[in-house]
């Protein structure tokens, strides 16, 4: 399917290693004896640019033996535009040449691990080829989501006709770093009342809303306020994951909020907003005036009607909690999942290797067709079969009858019944705004926040973002749209924070999703909302495709699964702005996707 889907040819590195220990110190010092703060600044082979791991290294206390330099390849070993994972004995590395510059940089995504050899290199930046994270190959900066680290980045310079690349041996090991951040600079009393900002909610929106604040040198009070008891975590694990504990899903620890001086208050549930007076009230009577408030609350599991409210072992699939006691009591006995959305079939997948039986119960006739359309939900419908999960959809759950106040059995409308133990249901969500309502905090119809390219909302320092808002997507013209993706509610936290700071800055990110089952994983770009038509491009049957969702003659989104990296090269031509006609996909020649910038 075109070249960009080809495999590259594997190429054997030479590696010559080459430890620091016996370096003169002189190389770190300036003329005047002292260290020179410019001494590491010849990064990826250009002035000017220094990661905050490398700025680290300065300090006098890093020694030589720290450090590890390795010959790693010949200078015409990489044609421009071309990248290579390479050896430096303490640890692997990215090797990038673009426009004839030679770059080096961490080789794994910090998000999920994603090797990112296998990404899209254009113009300047990397993208991963799993979810769609973007960094900035001179800098190793995160320049779009998900994920809250950067790369580190290492220095290079060609010798005699060889690429050498001197690097950090911890960088090497933990492949990330997080960006140089400020503290707050007053002392305050954390009983205080007031905070100059106020974030509601504790998911990927309000936590990169207050990292962004304080990378952008903020050194006032923040305050994150969350029903959760648990400092924020991926919750996209959660339906996958099931045993995993709140400390194994933690995305950043105690000390780091402690260290950067972002406070966070626990079991805390906003009840109202005054924004006349600037201040939040939460359902203990505890009060907060705030500066600016950023309200990220996200979404509530829409409720389900039948009989038998009273019996136990329904779940809504909430918290860590949650989902360990779904896996508990699924263990060897009949699981019954309500609802054919993303949380439920990840869920039913997940059970199949621990449950005696897994029933899927849904009210259309195909499992995804909203997202993915009909012929791509058939062919993972059977997917789930071949793994032991029965469906019964065009179906709606009547009762739950319990035994002793324990669930037993799920009684559909059809009359059917199905022997259960467990019960999940998840047949969506709403908006977590009911807070709100005597405000002046404008919501739509369903309970949406409108909000404007800034994430302002229609009151002024009262921003928000994530699940709860609906926002205007450039990719489609800017028409005001909600897209309760994680990745999304990544970048609507960092506009918030750059809005705050006075340092406007527009939506101008990809939508990009994924979804996980049976150890395959279906990646998804833009925005497909409404499409009329679906291309189809490789095996439906061997789950090895590309899907184009069109509208009209142009493509909107893609999905695909075990064809890395086509998402990420098809969101980097949405974001280039270019638009992808549907006579374009139907031919199954893909050599448009090729980027030739980085050539």
């Amino acid at each position: 399917m075109g070249g960009c889907l080809s495999k590259p040819k594997p190429v054997e590195v030479k590696v010559e290693l080459n430890l620091l220990d016996k370096e003169k110190e002189v190389d770190l010092m300036s003329p005047n004896g002292k260290a020179s703060p410019f001494s590491e600044c010849r990064l990826n082979g250009s002035l000017g640019h220094c990661s905050d791991e490398d700025t680290m290294t300065l300090r006098p206390h890093r020694k030589h033996r720290d450090y590890i330099e390795a010959s790693v390849c010949h200078v015409k070993d990489l044609e421009n535009g071309q990248m290579r994972e390479v050896d430096l004995g303490a640890g692997r590395a990215l090797l990038i040449k673009e426009h004839g510059e030679f770059f080096a940089m961490g080789h794994k995504c910090p998000h999920y691990g994603a090797p990112l050899v296998k990404g899209v290199l254009s113009k300047g930046h990397l993208r991963c080829p799993w979810h769609g994270a973007c960094f900035n190959i001179t800098t190793g900066d995160i320049e779009d989501f998900p994920g809250l680290d950067s790369l580190p980045t290492f220095e290079v310079r060609v010798e005699k006709e060889k690429v050498i690349i001197r690097a950090n041996k911890q960088a090497l090991q933990t492949q990330r770093r997080s960006k140089a951040m400020s503290k707050c600079s007053a002392v305050i009393n954390s009983s205080t009342g007031f905070s100059h900002v106020l974030i509601i909610g504790s998911g990927p929106a309000g936590l990169v809303c207050a990292e962004t604040l304080r990378q952008e040198g903020f050194t006032d009070r923040i305050v994150m306020c969350t029903m959760d008891k648990h400092l924020p975590y991926d919750r996209p694990k959660l339906s996958k994951c099931l045993e995993s504990t709140a400390e194994q899903l933690q995305l950043r620890s105690s000390d780091f909020f402690q260290t950067y001086d972002i406070e966070i208050l626990l079991e805390k549930e906003a009840v109202s907003v005054d924004v006349k007076t600037r201040t939040v009230t939460f359902r203990d009577g505890f009060k907060i005036e705030y500066r600016k408030l950023f309200i990220a609350t996200g979404s509530r599991p829409k409720p389900l009607s039948y009989k038998g409210k009273d019996v136990g072992n329904v779940f809504h699939l909430r918290t860590p909690e949650d989902a360990n006691s779904i896996a508990t009591l699924a263990s060897s006995k009949n699981a019954v999942i309500v609802g054919t959305s993303f949380i439920g079939m990840e869920v039913a997948a997940a059970l199949t290797d621990k449950a005696h039986s897994v029933s899927v119960i849904g009210i259309e006739a195909v499992p995804f067709r909203k997202a993915f359309g009909e012929k791509v939900g058939k062919a993972l419908m059977k997917l789930f079969e071949s793994n032991r999960v029965k469906f019964y959809m065009l179906n709606e759950v009547w009762e739950m009858r319990g035994h002793n106040g324990q669930l037993k059995e799920v009684v559909l409308k059809s009359g059917k019944v199905l022997r259960a133990d467990v019960c999940v249901i998840g047949i969506g969500s709403s908006p977590a705004t009911a807070f709100l309502k005597q405000s002046g905090v404008h919501m739509d119809s369903k309970g949406f926040i409108p909000v404007n390219k800034t994430m302002q909302t229609n009151i002024d320092g009262v921003f928000a973002g994530g699940d709860v808002v609906t926002f205007p997507l450039a990719l489609r013209s800017n028409k005001k749209v909600n897209i309760p993706h994680w990745q999304m509610a990544h970048v609507h936290g960092r506009v918030a924070a750059l809005s705050m700071m006075g340092k406007a800055s527009d939506i101008k990110t990809v939508p990009y999703f994924w979804t996980a089952m049976f150890g395959k994983s279906i990646r998804y770009a833009g925005y497909g909302d409404g499409f009329d038509d679906v291309v189809i491009q490789g095996d439906l049957d061997e789950l090895k495709f590309v899907a184009f969702y069109t509208k009209s003659e142009e493509v909107v989104a893609v999905a695909s699964m075990n064809y890395d990296p086509i998402v990420s090269r098809v969101a980097e031509v949405f974001g280039s702005g270019k638009t992808i006609r549907k006579r374009d996909v139907e031919t199954g020649d893909m050599s448009w996707l090729i980027d030739k910038s980085s050539q």
